[in-house]
């Protein structure tokens, strides 16, 4: 198991002013092991699994089975018994409070029924997806890229291995957790929304094309969508516009979240296979952008692009200034007419080329060429 400094420090310091943490992402992603490591720090530990029947007979009668605990009390999977949540509420408004509490969801908060605004204000959120580029090291990148990050895929003996494991993960999470959350679904019909979503990862959302292949409404085709992006399987990627003299794309983009996922999706087993496949640009993007995302731990983050055919794949804003990305699998790349318009037209400080080499240079003053493996350097410099 690969160490989560930066992880965990972020829960320390969330603690410092929420008196609970909620940790969210998807299932299998490492959240459980991450909080059993505060353990070692712990003077007072417990830990509830709401998967196991003995930690849910224990919390049979919830307030009175917390109330007395002090230290740091974990309740993974909360998800699965919603009510905690005005539980949790009357123990965190305690004047006196003994207690901290870190609690691992493996689905949103919009998607967890009857969970509405019971922790305004007294809990601290951290998104948590697979490893890393910060934690796998640089060296590993193309692996990460072809397995994904989920720990028992990332560190699996063998390519065949790991593509056992994302097979019956995508299985599991279909045919158990997706009905865990009261959604009835069936699974076949999910998944080949999901195998869809595959075959566009990288482009916009047309809810009626998706629609007419399933042969449903696009009010069913937005619902499916909200239920994997809710467990954080999708990334809907929202598109920025503002207003400019350019007719500009207002739906979203989708991605799976996971490489690993997406090329278990699309049935490509190892490096070779992903490099002949036509969704290897669309693999790469989506995974830079992961590692953008998780470098950041950006908030503000969209895509933009003008009906005339000028785009920008991602645009973070941090600090009030606007930084522009473009993702590029080729060696080598340049400048593009695309670029210079993204530039002039959205006010950008800088733009990066993100590539899989090795070397970085500049094309001009605004326009620099990165290697992905410099990423985790340029989010600790601040993006100097």
């Amino acid at each position: 198991m690969l160490e989560r400094p930066d992880a965990l420090s972020r829960i320390q310091a969330l603690f410092r002013s929420h008196p609970c943490v909620a940790i969210l992402g998807p299932r299998q992603c490492g959240k459980t092991t991450l909080a059993r490591m505060m353990d070692a720090t712990e003077s007072n530990f417990t830990f509830f699994d709401l998967e196991s029947p003995l930690d849910l007979r224990k919390l049979s009668a919830p307030q009175r089975a917390l109330e007395g605990l002090h230290g740091l009390v974990v309740i993974d999977e909360i998800q699965r018994m919603p009510a905690l949540f005005e539980i949790l509420r009357v123990l965190l408004d305690r004047p006196d409070q003994p207690a901290r509490f870190l609690t691992l969801g493996s689905a949103s908060p919009d998607l967890i029924k009857s969970v509405s605004e019971s922790l305004a204000g007294r809990v601290g959120f951290l998104d948590l997806s697979g490893f890393d580029l910060r934690e796998t090291g640089t060296d590993a990148q193309n692996m990460l890229w072809t397995r994904g990050g989920f720990p028992r895929s990332f560190l699996a003996p063998d390519d065949p291995a790991s593509f056992d494991w994302r097979e019956g993960f995508v299985r599991t999470f279909l045919e158990r957790d997706i009905p865990q959350l009261g959604i009835t679904i069936p699974a076949e019909n999910l998944r080949r929304f999901w195998t869809m979503i595959a075959h566009y990862h990288g482009q916009i959302w047309n809810a009626a094309e998706f629609a007419r292949s399933l042969g449903a409404n696009e009010g069913t085709a937005r619902r499916y969508l909200d239920i994997l992006s809710g467990a954080y399987m999708v990334r809907v990627l929202p598109p920025w516009f503002e207003n400019l003299s350019k007719r500009q794309v207002k739906a979203p983009k989708i991605y799976v979240r996971d490489t690993g996922l997406l090329h278990a999706l699309l049935h490509l087993e190892s490096a070779l296979d992903l490099a002949s496949h036509p969704k290897l640009g669309a693999s790469w993007e989506g995974f830079a952008i992961e590692q953008l995302l998780a470098a950041f731990e950006a908030r503000e983050a969209y895509f933009w692009a003008t009906h005339g055919g000028a785009e920008l794949d991602l645009m973070l804003i941090i600090h009030g200034k606007r930084y522009g990305f473009e993702f590029k699998v080729g060696d080598a790349p340049g400048t593009s007419r695309s670029m210079r318009i993204a530039l002039a037209d959205l006010g950008l400080e800088h733009l990066w080329i993100v590539y899989p080499g090795s070397d970085g240079y500049e094309l001009d003053d605004r326009i620099s060429v990165l290697p992905l493996r410099e990423i985790p350097d340029l989010a600790l410099r601040g993006l100097a």
